[in-house]
């Protein structure tokens, strides 16, 4: 078989990669790629936005599916687009995945469908939200409704630092036109796990828990960044509050986007906050995590293309999920200034040395090749991930990989899954 995936990053090179064990698979394209894809697939040149062109390839390449990685293809209604073809596609349509484009949408589905999550309030005009804020005081979240490449949250700790935020996202219009409506919504504390399902709107399977780190700095210091390391199982996600998201979060979403005439289809994302034993809803996402997918994918025993020709055939009933023992960790190589401004093409050292490690795997996210040798092309780098009996052998073998690879700038946190190992 013939399969397209869809994205450049460190979640399609574990898509690429997983695929790429299936027995069933013949030859994989991804669009566009990197250097790490690029070793297993053939990249291709065209935009993740040209639509009309990705369905024209997959049309006289005989592609037998698609896999979409990031959201902003999914929001702007490339499954919609190939449907339309009669063409093979796995993730929701345009509506559905509303539930990740909108902030206002999720939070106003999560109220009517009784789906726990935080207060909030939503706001057109920067005067009544800066009002707003004044009068709840800190520490308080402010979220741009639209997408922002996992940048548009801002957890605010102090009333100035939320205001900044509004003036950021509302007036510098940072996020463009995904600033016209903010949510502010109160802070809630507790533990972050993230819980992911594969549905083809009617069965639900769930995935191994996991957990994500999304400041950029150790102990949860800095801006938001899209993710700066992971790891699967989650301890926090105990088999009770397990019966508890799949309960109050995911039976609830699938049946109410159903019943709204947004049939999902695809991954469900939901990141929580578990708060007293009770799973909240921070948000929902269309799609696969990045890093998360990279330590659920090492972890998968089953075959991803089987998985994917069920969902897009509506028959996901007839399938097992089965996972490794093992626990998977990841550690992401950042390069200097990111989530800010950031250099390219630096030179990256060690890929090789790594490549003799057992139970490691590094998944290529913002690479490119310069004259034959692979450079950085990106804020998120690399994903270094390692297999281990437990958390702590799978962390200690991602670090001692880690170690391994060099680049000018490059920084990581220190302090990936440590919180699992204190628990």
């Amino acid at each position: 078989m013939k399969v397209l995936v869809i994205g450049g990053g460190g979640r399609e090179h574990a898509i690429v990669w997983k695929l790429a064990q299936s027995s069933r698979v013949d030859k994989i394209y991804c669009c566009p790629g990197n250097a790490g894809i690029a070793e297993l697939a053939e990249c291709i040149d065209l935009s993740p936005d040209d639509h009309e062109g990705l369905v024209n390839f997959a049309k006289y390449e005989w592609i037998d599916i698609t896999i979409v990685g990031p959201e902003d293809p999914l929001s702007k209604g490339i499954v919609d687009a190939f449907q339309k073809q009669g063409l093979k596609i796995m993730g929701p349509e345009k509506t559905a995945a509303e539930i990740e484009a909108s902030k206002v949408y999720a939070k106003e589905f999560m109220k009517k469908y009784n789906i726990p999550t935080a207060e909030y309030r939503v706001f057109t005009s920067y005067l009544h939200a800066e009002e707003y804020v004044r009068m709840k005081g800190a520490p308080i979240v402010i979220k741009a409704d639209g997408l922002a490449a996992g940048k548009g949250v801002i957890v605010a700790q102090t009333v100035d630092e939320a205001i900044e935020a509004l003036r950021k996202i509302m007036k510098d219009r940072a996020f463009g036109s995904a600033g016209d409506r903010v949510v502010v919504e109160e802070c809630l504390t507790g533990e972050e796990a993230s819980y992911l399902v594969f549905t083809d709107g009617e069965t639900i399977l769930p995935m191994a828990s996991s957990q994500d780190h999304k400041r950029v700095f150790d102990n949860d210091q800095g801006p938001n960044t899209g993710g700066m390391g992971a790891y699967s199982p989650a301890p926090v996600v105990s088999p009770e509050i397990e019966k508890k998201i799949m309960d109050q979060v995911m039976k609830p979403a699938i049946r109410g986007l159903a019943k709204e005439g947004r049939k999902y289809k695809g991954v469900l994302y939901a990141g929580l906050m578990i708060k007293d034993e009770q799973p909240y809803v921070l948000e929902f996402n269309c799609r696969f995590g990045d890093p998360e997918t990279q330590p659920l994918l090492t972890r998968l025993e089953s075959d991803l293309l089987e998985v994917a020709l069920a969902i897009s055939e509506e028959r996901l009933s007839s399938v097992v999920l089965e996972w490794k023992p093992e626990a998977s960790v990841c550690v992401v190589a950042a390069s200097g200034g990111y989530p800010g401004k950031y250099e390219k093409g630096k030179p990256i050292k060690g890929l090789d040395r790594v490549k003799e490690l057992d139970n490691v795997v590094v998944f290529h996210a913002g690479t490119a090749y310069n004259n034959g040798q692979i450079v950085t092309a990106g804020g998120r780098v690399l994903g270094v991930t390692a297999l281990g009996k437990d958390i702590k052998e799978a962390r200690d073998n991602a670090y001692r990989a880690i170690q391994m690879i060099e680049f000018e700038g490059m920084h990581y946190r220190k302090d990936i899954a440590s919180r699992a190992l204190n628990r």
